[in-house]
């Protein structure tokens, strides 16, 4: 490219569209948030991020703290939202508690891993089923 024939590029006035996917999840993790604090959960922290993953929720139960696995389906073409919390992803989540553990520096009784299934389908109401203590 000649660069005494190119313009200067103006700069980018198109906004970040969001991908249907994204929404859906993001929808999907505040119906749980809403789930969790009906059912007396304190929200401790949302999508906490380290070098081996993400927690979705990480919430407080009593005593217990609650590493929260949320998954939002809009169909079940490929399999129910509990379908996607497979042996790998709950030992990923094991390991991503000892690591929330540790940055946070806190002292936990119980830890337990939860999950809250959201399924918004195209018409009618979304589901919220939330599933205790999947160890």
């Amino acid at each position: 490219m000649d660069p005494k024939n190119s313009a200067p590029s103006a700069p980018s006035t198109r906004t970040h569209q969001q991908r249907p996917k994204d929404a859906l999840g993001r929808f999907g993790e505040a119906m749980a948030v809403r789930h969790l604090r009906d059912d007396g959960f304190i929200i401790l922290d949302r999508n906490w991020r380290c070098a081996i993953g993400e927690i979705d929720i990480v919430a407080k139960d009593a005593d217990t703290l609650v590493i929260c696995e949320v998954k939002t389906r809009s169909s079940l073409r490929y399999g129910s939202p509990l379908e996607a919390i497979t042996e790998t992803k709950l030992h990923r989540l094991e390991r991503l508690a000892a690591a929330w553990i540790r940055d946070r520096d806190v002292r936990v009784g119980r830890i337990r891993i939860d999950a809250v299934c959201v399924y918004r389908p195209v018409r009618g109401q979304a589901t919220v089923d939330h599933l205790r203590d999947l160890t």
